[in-house]
């Protein structure tokens, strides 16, 4: 099992990136205006839009995507049951290490629930 800790890895991630963010100020809100438009509520909802970022963060084995998009998924009132349909859709697609990856996705869900 993981033994990533999700939310010091986000705070970890989000001091890390502090002096881009200053160095780079331009390109840096252009990523996080480029996030919140993909992001907003369309013809896909938000919480849709977050599966689909996780799904793609599992495939693609990147912890902070993990981190990030099920703390975003659980202020979106996502489900549990949403949560582990998707994961298997993403072992379906991913095989062995995207399961590697769900186990690692689980183990933050259950650490980042509300309490």
């Amino acid at each position: 099992m993981s033994t990533f800790d999700h939310v010091g890895l986000i705070k970890d991630i989000n001091a890390n990136l502090a002096p881009l963010r200053k160095a780079q100020p331009e390109a840096m809100q252009g990523f996080g205006q480029l996030a919140t438009a993909a992001m907003k509520e369309g013809a896909v909802s938000a919480k849709n839009k977050e599966l689909i970022a996780l799904a793609i963060g599992i495939t693609q084995h990147c912890s902070g995507c993990i981190g990030f998009h099920v703390k975003a998924l659980h202020k979106l009132g996502c489900t549990r049951a949403e949560l582990e349909e998707m994961l298997t859709v993403c072992v379906y697609m991913g095989g062995g290490p995207a399961l590697m990856y769900t186990a690692e996705a689980i183990k933050a869900w259950d650490t980042m629930a509300p309490q």
